[in-house]
């Protein structure tokens, strides 16, 4: 037991120290765990969660396919002529754009192709494009809480439990709207007194041809159905004579365009994220060693003992626990124990019939939104601030979190009162 916590231990330090590249360290601990005999063989394959797999799979491929076709670049150009150059509403309609993305598409994905419109935006009006782009990452951490596929502490949580689409999007998606709404009216109160550009500027945006964005007319119709038809799929994937895993649904959606689009196949497979992949793989197995070595249960007992079983506090806990550690750690690890320990916790209740639904949406907004806290919570934060400082324009850790460590506090807070008033 004592060398599955040090193995544990050890690799979350170089996961959150980023001293050795955190796939590789993941595999490594995982196979270490399985030469020793920490967990055996059929246990760690068992231990893989390949709904979370092929979930990722899926919509890594349909991502890959429909990026290529311009729309992102489209809609921006759109809005921002149809805000007439006005910053704010600028800001405003990317964010819309961006929190709607992340919430359907992975969030990372969705911050490296509006990042570059907002760039071209900003250098027009001449302005600072620190406001637009600050305001896209709080978008999409925020966008992408909202539902099962938007976040990938959402899709494991998915995965390990009952809770479909459906499930995330009417729990968690009236709130998300809420923290979404004030995060915004924060957020120009505060920016309202830098965002002032020539008129002048403003006529050049309306000189903006977005139709040259679309680079492939036949994919991008091709692609809008897919993507649709999968997010149908999401939304009945749970009624009785369908009843499939979403990673099905996904690898439908993507296996369909691939037939459907003629892309160049090993092209798009490449482009899949393995790392983030093989991360999950070495994560689901390290977490199988603890749980085989009663690692899990013996937390969850603790968790039981210090909250005496309050769902209340034990529910308020997990999401303030979540939300912090989120801010500062990659919320990934931390989610993939949280899941057991939770699972187990029934067990110390003495009432195995126990409703810990509450609990699930506790970890889900927490881990979450805790990624909006600092420049390092979520890897969307991590791309943003890589691409300021390339295009000359620096946003420090403490700059970042005088405005994100607040935000995330008022979600978190907002969060709290909706799983107190409509679940505990």
């Amino acid at each position: 037991m004592i060398t599955a916590i040090l193995i544990f231990i050890v690799t979350y330090i170089f996961i959150i120290t980023e001293k050795i590249n955190r796939t590789v360290i993941t595999l490594f601990a995982a196979i270490v765990m399985i030469v020793i005999h920490i967990i055996d063989e059929e246990s760690a394959i068992k231990a893989i969660d390949f709904n979370t797999i092929g979930l990722l799979v899926g919509m890594m491929i349909i991502v890959n396919i429909l990026k290529r076709t311009g729309v992102f670049q489209f809609i921006a150009i759109k809005a921002a002529k149809y805000a007439k150059g006005d910053p704010w509403k600028i800001i405003l309609f990317f964010s819309v754009i961006t929190a709607l993305s992340s919430a359907f598409l992975d969030n990372v994905t969705t911050i490296l192709l509006i990042a570059p419109v907002t760039f071209v935006i900003t250098d027009t009006l001449k302005i600072n494009p620190i406001p637009f782009l600050t305001t896209e990452i709080l978008a999409a951490n925020i966008g992408g809480t909202a539902t099962l596929i938007g976040d990938p502490p959402n899709i494991m949580i998915g995965g390990k439990t009952d809770l479909g689409f459906l499930d995330f999007i009417t729990n968690l998606g009236p709130v998300i709207i809420v923290i979404f709404i004030i995060t915004l009216f924060i957020l120009k109160l505060l920016y309202r007194k830098s965002l002032k550009v020539e008129k002048e500027n403003k006529l050049k945006i309306m000189d903006f041809d977005e139709s040259k964005t679309i680079k492939d007319k036949p994919l991008l119709i091709k692609s809008l159905i897919v993507l649709g038809i999968t997010i149908i799929g999401f939304t009945i994937h749970e009624i009785p004579f369908i009843n499939v895993e979403t990673s099905i649904v996904a690898l439908l959606g993507a296996s369909l365009l691939l037939l459907i689009s003629k892309v160049d196949v090993e092209e798009i497979l490449l482009e899949i994220e393995w790392p983030t992949i093989f991360f999950f793989i070495g994560l689901f197995i390290i977490v199988g060693g603890l749980e085989q070595q009663q690692i899990i249960h013996k937390l969850a007992h603790n968790l039981f003992t210090f909250t005496k079983g309050n769902m209340l506090f034990t529910a308020l806990v997990i999401l303030w626990l979540s939300a912090l550690a989120s801010s500062f750690l990659d919320n990934i690890p931390f989610v993939s124990v949280m899941i057991p320990l939770i699972k187990n916790f029934p067990e110390y209740g003495g009432n195995m019939g126990i409703d810990i639904t509450p609990l699930w949406w506790a970890l889900a907004l927490g881990a979450c939104l805790g990624g909006n806290g600092t420049l390092i919570g979520a890897s969307s934060n991590v791309i943003v601030s890589g691409l300021l400082e390339k295009n000359g324009n620096k946003l420090s850790f403490l700059k970042y979190m005088k405005i994100g460590f607040p935000l995330m506090i008022v979600s978190v807070v907002i969060s709290m009162i909706y799983l107190v008033i409509f679940y505990l």
